[in-house]
C-alpha cells in the first residue's frame, strides 16, 4: 500500500479523500486541515468537512494555524508518507515540506492549467462565460499552481451550471484523476510536463465587491456573475433599501431602452431588469432576512412596480 498524508479543507476536497481512503492500494496515514472556525448565519464553530470525513474513517487529523507551526513537520515525518496529496487546503505548502515525501507532493487544481491559476478557478471560468474547464493534477512547486503537470481532463460547462453544480462535478471527477496520479507517480510511470508560461491566466480571489451587480454591464455578463456566485456567496443588488441576493437568472431575447437597473416587467414568475445591453430575467432571489424563493413566490407577497430601480450597494 502507498502511504500518504492528505492536505485539504472544504467540501471540494472530500471526494478525493474518500476515494483514497477506499482504495486498496493507498493507506491514508493522516490528514492536515484548517482549524475549526465559525461558519454560517449563527457563527457556530464547526469543523471543516475534510476533518469530519477523516474522523468518520478513523484517520488521524492535525489542525495547525500555520504549516510552519513546529508540530507539523515531526507529525508528518512520523506518518512517513511516500506522497503528500493536496486538494484545496487553503494555504501554501512550505518549500521544505515539498521535499519531504520521496515521491513528491501532488495537487488537484480545478482548471486546465496554466489557465486560471489562483484561488477561484471555477468561479472565474463561469464569470468569463467559458464553455469548457477541467481538472489538472500536478507536482507542487514553490510557485502558486506552477508545478509540472501529470494529468488533465476537460469538462464541458453546461448552460445551466452554477458554481455549486460545476464544483461538485469537478470534485467528483477530480477524485478519480488524483487516484490515478498517485498510483502512476508511485509506480514511476506518470508523465511530468512543464506548464507553458506564455498561456498563464489568473483566477483572483472572490471578494465582497465582486458580488455586487453593476447594472450598466451587459445582461450576459451579469447572468454569468450570478452563476459563478450561486449558491454562495451569491450576487447582490438593492431594491428600495433592501439587499437582495440573486440566485438564478436567464437572459431572454428582449431589449430595453430604460436606464440600467430599471424593472421593466413583472409577472407571476419573473422580474425583468434593464441592463447596459439587453435584459436580465431574475428567477430566484433571497431578500435580506428571508429564505431563498422563486420570483413567483416573492411577487405573491410583494408589490413591485414597473420602473422600480435596482441599484448597486453603497
Amino acid at each position: 500500500m502507498i502511504p500518504i498524508v492528505f492536505f485539504g479543507t472544504p467540501e471540494f476536497a472530500c471526494p478525493t479523500l474518500q476515494r483514497l481512503i477506499e482504495s486498496p492500494s493507498v493507506e491514508v496515514r493522516g490528514v492536515v486541515t484548517q482549524p475549526d472556525r465559525p461558519r454560517g448565519r449563527g457563527h457556530r464553530v464547526l469543523p471543516p468537512p475534510v476533518k469530519v470525513l477523516a474522523m468518520k474513517h478513523g484517520v488521524p487529523v492535525l489542525q495547525p494555524e500555520s504549516l510552519v507551526d513546529p508540530v507539523v513537520l515531526p507529525w508528518i515525518r512520523k506518518a512517513a508518507p511516500e506522497i503528500i496529496v493536496v486538494v484545496a487546503y487553503a494555504g501554501k505548502v512550505p518549500c521544505h515540506m515539498l521535499k519531504l515525501p520521496p515521491k513528491g507532493c501532488l495537487n488537484l487544481h480545478p482548471s486546465l492549467l496554466p489557465r486560471y491559476r489562483g484561488a477561484a478557478p471555477i468561479q472565474r471560468a463561469l464569470m468569463n462565460g467559458e464553455t469548457e474547464t477541467g481538472n489538472s493534477t500536478m507536482y507542487l512547486s514553490d510557485e502558486w499552481d506552477a508545478g509540472d503537470l501529470i494529468y488533465q481532463e476537460s469538462e464541458p460547462i453546461r448552460p445551466d451550471d452554477n458554481y455549486g453544480s460545476l464544483s461538485e462535478r469537478l470534485a467528483r471527477k477530480g477524485a478519480d484523476l488524483m487516484l490515478r496520479s498517485v498510483l502512476d507517480v508511485y509506480a514511476g510511470t506518470a508523465p511530468r510536463n512543464p506548464q507553458d508560461e506564455s498561456q498563464v491566466t489568473w483566477a483572483r480571489l472572490i471578494r465582497p465587491e465582486h458580488e455586487i451587480l453593476d447594472w450598466s454591464k451587459p445582461a450576459t455578463d451579469l447572468h454569468n456573475q450570478v452563476r459563478a456566485l450561486a449558491p454562495e456567496p451569491c450576487a447582490r443588488t438593492s431594491c428600495k433599501g433592501t439587499i437582495w441576493k440573486i440566485l438564478r437568472t436567464e437572459v431572454p431575447y428582449a431589449i430595453s431602452h430604460e436606464i440600467p437597473g430599471t424593472v421593466v416587467h413583472t409577472s407571476f414568475n419573473t422580474i425583468r431588469v434593464s441592463t447596459g445591453n439587453g435584459v436580465l430575467e431574475i428567477l430566484e432571489l433571497q431578500p435580506a432576512g428571508k429564505k431563498a424563493m422563486t420570483v413567483d413566490a416573492f411577487l405573491r407577497g410583494h408589490r413591485l412596480e414597473y420602473g422600480t430601480r435596482l441599484g448597486e450597494i453603497g
